[in-house]
């Protein structure tokens, strides 16, 4: 089953994408930086202070999230905005719910196995 993005003509993740998802969202950190991306535009200065770690440490975060292409990054004078890129966080979700398909599918045939009398066996 594969997904077309529309609006930039790209389909499915590829295996490489698909790991550099996963792997972004793997920390907390990233997840909570991803979240306050979304919510709204950040400055890298910011997210660094929202969190008990060195500036350097929320730059590789925020490194690993913008491989992912999950944020975009942009300069604006000294400051280095970052912001969710809500055409990948769609992508991402449209892999999952893929996963999700496959998932409730088998449910689904297990359930109709399940119910099936001509596959049980007679108790008497």
């Amino acid at each position: 089953m594969v997904v077309q993005d529309t609006s930039h003509g790209r389909g499915e993740l590829t295996d490489d994408e698909t790991d550099r998802l996963f792997h972004a969202l793997a920390a907390a950190t990233r997840r909570d930086i991803l979240r306050r991306t979304i919510e709204a535009e950040q400055s890298v200065s910011a997210l660094a202070a929202a969190y008990d770690m060195s500036f350097a440490a929320v730059q590789k975060h925020v490194a690993v999230l913008e491989a992912a292409h999950l944020i975009v990054k942009r300069a604006d004078g000294r400051e280095r905005l970052v912001r969710a890129d809500p055409d990948m966080i769609a992508r991402a979700r449209a892999l999952l719910s893929r996963y999700e398909d496959l998932w409730r599918s088998r449910i689904d045939r297990l359930d109709a196995l399940l119910a099936d009398p001509s596959t049980s066996s007679g108790a008497g």
